[in-house]
């Protein structure tokens, strides 16, 4: 591609079709909305109930969306969510694989239970999503697959060993998935937030102490707001991303470099 050839249209994402893994709440249903302002229809399966709110957001957008109660976890349920996203909207070009749990525990009191129901949402799952979208991607020579990762992916996990290990585990799957499928004209890469401010660390931000532990780490002195992520989700799912492929992108107001 030519520099002249550029234009902002390149970040649209008008006609295309996602699928987004827990993509009705928390930082999920911020890259549903995120797509579906880009002008992408979206697909959402999940165990969550769909209580009405992520529907009139993304179809407040003008696109169309299609919720599925899935779990994912099944053997056979991650080709039933591509099929339906080919048989409901038409294809599947963008996959984000955003479902993940994060149960807590001291090691000598984290045993195989938590440790394997774990690795199954956050890792197994994401490698069949991706498995089963690439079967589709690669005839079609096109596709985007968007891991989330987490400042895990690059750390320790203190208290959550069997997390930690996952986010280390789904960046090694972007990078080998790029390897191989980058050829096809498919672009694999992972986004790692940092620290935001959703329901699930309501409890560390409502206690001072704790907060301003998180805070004296991040450069920006703030907590993400899930907004925050918006721009990166569009960027790594559209046209202006073709050249980008097996990289994590860290979105967390510069904790990594302190």
């Amino acid at each position: 591609m030519h520099i002249n050839d550029f234009a902002l249209d390149w970040f649209s994402l008008a006609g295309k079709n996602a699928i987004v893994t827990g993509g009705n709440t928390g930082l999920g249903q911020a890259f549903s909305l995120a797509l579906a302002k880009g002008g992408a229809n979206v697909l959402v399966p999940s165990l969550a109930d769909d209580d009405g709110t992520t529907r009139a957001l993304i179809e407040g957008c003008g696109v169309r969306y299609e919720f599925m109660t899935a779990d994912i976890t099944t053997e056979g349920v991650p080709r039933q969510v591509i099929e339906a996203c080919i048989d409901r909207l038409g294809s599947v070009d963008v996959l984000i694989n955003s479902a993940g749990i994060c149960p807590l525990g001291e090691v000598l009191e984290f045993g195989r239970d938590k440790w394997d129901a774990t690795v199954q949402v956050n890792l197994t799952a994401a490698f069949e999503m991706s498995f089963e979208a690439a079967k589709y991607m690669v005839p079609q020579r096109s596709g985007k697959i968007i891991n989330i990762c987490s400042m895990f992916s690059f750390l320790g996990g203190r208290l959550s060993s069997a997390y930690a290990a996952t986010k280390h585990g789904i960046a090694g799957l972007t990078k080998a998935y790029c390897d191989e499928l980058a050829e096809h004209n498919i672009q694999v890469n992972g986004i790692a937030p940092g620290y935001y401010a959703t329901a699930i660390t309501a409890n560390t931000r409502s206690n001072p102490e704790s907060s301003r532990r998180v805070l004296d780490h991040i450069p920006a002195d703030r907590w993400g707001d899930p907004g925050d992520l918006m721009g990166t989700v569009v960027f790594l799912a559209s046209r202006a991303s073709d050249y980008v492929n097996g990289h994590i992108l860290a979105v967390d107001g510069g904790y990594l470099v302190r």
